[in-house]
């Protein structure tokens, strides 16, 4: 198994200044996962979104809410929170605070598959 160092990986440019790092998978879905690191600026928003498999998403830094279909309302979110979210579960996370929030992503399929509301 290699081992991988986020500085060694190249950042894809996401729309609204996020950046997206692919740590486990590549374009051709040879890993039966995908893995990454995503840093988002002060005021990004995902939009409201969901995927057709369980993606689990834990904050690393920074501060910021976030919503998913079945739970009350918004729910504020910082280090140390996990978002485990159900397949085609719509779901979606803003930045709050004054700095970027770097989160660490899995999704359980071999490509990323986002699909708007």
């Amino acid at each position: 198994m290699p081992i991988v160092d986020l500085k060694d990986v190249p950042k894809q440019q996401f729309p609204n200044g996020a950046t997206y790092q692919t740590v486990v998978g590549d374009e051709a879905g040879s890993t039966p996962v995908r893995v990454g690191v995503q840093i988002s600026p002060p005021g990004y928003s995902t939009g409201t979104h969901s995927h057709p498999y369980m993606e689990v998403v834990s904050i690393i830094e920074g501060e910021g809410e976030a919503w998913m279909d079945g739970t009350d309302g918004v729910i504020a979110i910082g280090p140390g929170t996990t978002l485990v979210l159900p397949p085609h579960v719509k779901h979606g996370f803003r930045v709050t605070g004054t700095v970027p929030m770097k989160t660490y992503g899995v999704h359980a399929s071999s490509t990323r598959i986002v699909e708007r509301a």
